[in-house]
């Protein structure tokens, strides 16, 4: 019987050979504050593991199993990881958004994840809780595959990781200058600085006539970046974990989010060294402060005895477009769509006078139990949409249909929108100021017969964007804008795949269902918590109410600085009023009886005796002088 058994497994193995080669790689991951200054100007609590930033690269082989133990002692946020870019096949409830595959790993407690890679590529893991990942909370993941079908032209593999950097963190700058009154026009926070490998002056020591793979990853909050590498040409073999086709840049732009690995062949001659330029894409940014470098340079040394030369001035920003590429595997075009979703983007004020963003006039509220949990227990009503509340803004697709995504800009920005669980077909994307997919003419025949395909797409301002991808991954997938600041202002649909499927072939370990009793978060019922009736959302988490007819963003920031002007002139009055000759006393404050410290909430001090501080090796202004 033993025997038998033994014989079945081996069989097994054999069926599978790359499971089969499979090693178990395990981390321990202490989450707490550290202290860093990545720019060199400022030094700030960042979120570190097991005492260190930046945070270690996961590094596995395609087919290997990762298991993480992530221990939260931030002591003062929740938590989570998601492992971007990774379809999670077979293992949704590890993909890591908090409130909708999982519940919050709070202060205190541990969360396993636990999962099989089987796709190779260019990743990263991040926090997917609370906006918290620009707080540093974010580093490569790199699935390595012995197939590669351009290995026998690499010598030599680097990773390159571009960001974005704050020097205040991400709740402070959400509560006091993003979702307040004060800012009706949603103007988002402008980065302090730019980053290459989370510091300034990057040097990448290289040897010559050798051809390196890199492999990029913006891990931005916000700004899209302008990579380029002076002297040397890029040939693309990468997007976003999918090969392509070796194609030629010179230059190319990469949002949050997004991954590109190219081939790049260093010079003959070691005599001279070049600057790697990256640039900030200010277009982004509703100002541009004075003191702003929007421009970060790195170097490719070839003789560190020579001079680290300053970028050159470049007079337009031409990137290489990512919608030519083509699929390494020549996948064509799928078939006609089963089903069309539209959403349609825009910004708006509600009732509280914030700026809030829309997907079809629908502003995202995370549900009272995470949206999977809701779809492993609301039986057949798990396909009713209804269930997953009326601001998940949740879309139920049935087995294997083919989807197409269709996302029209309504906004004057650029959006960099990202799907969990798929890597889409790209099958169209319109010039700024198109307008919508239906006001441009393009037939099925006019569509890429093999289209380039990732999991990160950038739509451009007041234009569209159209993709496909087929429902054959079960599993609750979130789809939104990849800017940091729009997740919070609630960029975010939700696709519900197969929960029927679910049902049969997911449960919830132990382990996380601890995280939710810790976190105080039910595991059972609607998107209210009702599980006597799945379709009663009485008492689900809802956006403040619409604004009266008639009124506009003009309005709103009218009647703002109204109040503003109205309160600041009552005060001054009453001050007036109030005040007394000097030799009679100096009032309140003046008398002690109010603390001018008493509502600070400054992290700063907090974490003054935590951990090493990581400095930035050279503080040099970047070089790039960009026309921009």
């Amino acid at each position: 019987m033993v025997r038998g058994i033994l014989s079945a497994v081996v069989a097994g193995l054999l069926a599978f050979p790359q499971l089969a080669a499979g090693a178990t790689v395990k981390y321990d991951f202490d989450i707490h504050w550290v202290r860093a200054n990545p720019d060199g100007a400022f030094e700030r609590p960042v979120i570190g593991i097991n005492g260190k930033w930046p945070l270690p690269t996961i590094e596995v082989d395609i087919g290997d199993r990762i298991i993480i133990n992530a221990h939260n002692n931030l002591g003062n946020q929740s938590t989570s990881l998601h492992f971007h870019g990774l379809f999670m096949n077979g293992f949704t409830h590890m993909d890591g958004p908090a409130g909708v595959s999982q519940c919050p790993i709070a202060p205190g407690s541990s969360f396993t994840y636990n999962f099989t890679i089987n796709q190779p590529g260019t990743y990263w893991y991040h926090s997917h809780t609370s906006a918290q990942y620009p707080d540093g909370l974010r580093a490569p993941l790199i699935v390595h595959d012995k197939e590669f079908p351009y290995k026998k032209k690499v010598d030599e593999e680097l990773v390159l990781t571009l960001s974005d950097w704050y020097h205040d963190e991400m709740q402070p700058l959400i509560s006091k200058f993003f979702m307040v009154k004060s800012n009706p026009s949603g103007a988002e926070p402008v980065p302090n600085a730019a980053l290459m490998n989370e510091t300034m002056n990057f040097t990448l020591s290289v040897k010559p006539d050798t051809t390196y793979l890199f492999r990029v990853i913006n891990m931005g909050a916000f700004a899209g970046q302008y990579l380029w590498f002076e002297g040397h040409t890029m040939r693309i073999v990468e997007v976003d974990g999918i090969y392509t086709e070796e194609a030629e840049a010179e230059m190319i732009y990469i949002s949050a989010a997004q991954r590109v690995s190219f081939l790049l062949t260093t010079k003959k001659d070691a005599s001279k060294n070049f600057p790697i330029a990256a640039s900030m894409d200010t277009t982004l940014f509703d100002v541009l402060p004075p003191d702003l470098n929007y421009n970060s340079t790195g170097w490719l040394v070839y003789d560190k005895s020579a001079d680290l030369p300053t970028a050159a001035t470049v007079d337009a920003l031409e990137p290489f477009d990512d919608m030519t590429l083509v699929p390494y595997d020549k996948m064509e075009l799928l078939g006609k769509p089963d089903r069309v979703v539209q959403l349609d983007v825009m910004m708006d004020n509600l009732h509280d006078g914030q700026n809030y963003a829309f997907f079809n006039n629908i502003t995202y509220r995370p549900a009272k139990v995470p949206t999977l949990y809701t779809a492993l227990n609301a039986g057949e009503n798990a396909e009713n949409p209804t269930v997953y509340g009326t601001y998940t803004h949740s879309f139920v697709l049935k087995k294997d249909e083919i989807v197409q995504l269709v996302v029209n800009n309504l906004d004057s920005g650029r959006h960099p929108f990202h799907l969990h669980g798929h890597a889409f077909q790209a099958i169209y994307r319109s010039e700024e100021e198109a307008g919508t997919w239906e006001d441009v003419n393009v037939a099925e025949a006019d569509f890429p017969k093999t289209p380039m395909r990732r999991d990160t797409l950038v739509l451009y301002p007041n234009g569209n964007i159209v993709m496909r991808f087929k429902a054959d991954n079960p599993g609750v997938w979130l789809f939104h804008c990849h800017i940091e600041w729009h997740v919070v202002s609630g960029l975010i649909a939700t696709f519900v795949e197969n929960p029927l499927e679910l049902q049969k072939t997911i449960s919830i370990p132990d382990n996380h269902l601890e995280a939710c009793k810790a976190s105080n978060m039910s595991t059972q019922g609607n998107a209210a918590a009702n599980t006597q009736d799945y379709l009663d959302l009485t008492g689900e988490n809802v956006p403040p109410p619409k604004l009266p007819a008639g009124f506009t963003t003009k309005g709103v920031v009218a009647i703002v600085f109204s109040c503003i002007a109205g309160i600041c002139g009552i005060c001054v009055v009453a001050w007036y009023g109030m005040s007394v000759p000097a030799e009679e006393g100096m009032g309140p404050l003046g008398s002690g009886l109010v603390d001018q410290d008493s509502n600070s909430d400054s992290h700063e001090t907090s974490h003054n005796n935590q951990a090493e501080t990581t400095s930035a090796a050279d503080t040099r202004i970047a070089g790039v002088n960009l026309k921009q």
